[in-house]
């Protein structure tokens, strides 16, 4: 079974070339440190969420092991003091977790 975290964060369009800077560190940290979880970036081409909306989002085997990542994201003072850096550019954000379909 296998259980999805995604992130999605509306940064404000001015500033697109500037969070979108910061993001890139985002996943250089995930090559570089094994211990960050490897997720995958989207960008709005159509739907619902306006361009300016940066969606990240990984899959874990169990929903403890979610839990457990985003306890170490919120504790990890590497990605902290960056995403303090770029919360100036954000304009709202908010954190979705899915389980999978039996049907």
């Amino acid at each position: 079974m296998s259980y999805k975290l995604r992130f999605v964060q509306v940064f404000k369009m001015p500033n697109a070339k500037e969070y979108l800077s910061i993001e890139k560190q985002f996943a250089a940290f995930e090559v570089k440190y094994p211990e960050f979880p490897k997720g995958k970036r989207y960008l709005p081409l159509s739907g619902r969420e306006s361009a300016n909306t940066l969606i990240w989002e990984c899959d874990f085997g169990t929903l403890e092991e979610l839990f457990k990542t985003q306890v170490f994201l919120m504790n990890d003072s590497r990605h902290e003091d960056l995403f303090q850096e770029q919360s100036k550019y954000i304009v709202s954000a908010y954190t979705e977790v899915y389980r999978p379909f039996e049907g």
